[in-house]
């Protein structure tokens, strides 16, 4: 795991890859469980039989906010922010989806540092995020999140 605690460490990292988190498995639960905290009951998420008979998939899929809301947990799996104030999550960059994550596949976050700037002793930090489905050649989404992450002096 990489350990960051101020802005020059962050800097360092410019342009490179930071890694990959290990691998989380989304299973109905989880996709209930995030339908019920966002009122989204829509079917293809939550109706096994009808996804099963009906769905273009032929199963459940997670929902594309759920796998998005999946980025704070697998990035701190990746890097460890120490020495801070505050951490905010600040924005979502060119995100796109490439295909829908069927339940009880398993995703991984790769990232790299993508742009830093220092804002009067705030770090803006742009990471290139990439969710990755195990077996499967086409992400779930690419995109740039956006941490505005206070140090302690």
């Amino acid at each position: 795991m990489i350990v960051i605690k101020n802005y020059d460490q962050f800097e360092a990292y410019l342009g490179k890859d930071l890694g990959t988190s290990p691998y989380h498995k989304i299973d109905q639960q989880q996709i209930n469980q995030f339908a019920d905290a966002t009122l989204d009951h829509q079917w293809i998420h939550t109706d096994v039989a009808k996804a099963e008979n009906d769905g273009p998939f032929k199963a459940t899929i997670a929902h594309g906010y759920l796998t998005l809301s999946l980025i704070p947990c697998l990035w701190k799996k990746i890097v460890d922010i120490q020495n801070l104030k505050m951490e905010i999550n600040y924005g979502i960059e060119d995100l796109r989806f490439g295909q829908a994550v069927l339940v009880n596949s398993e995703v991984r976050l790769k990232v790299k540092v993508t742009a830093i700037a220092n804002l009067r002793g705030i770090t803006k930090a742009t990471i290139g995020v990439n969710l990755e489905i195990k077996d499967q050649k086409k992400p779930a989404f690419t995109g740039n999140v956006i941490f505005l992450y206070h140090f302690i002096d």
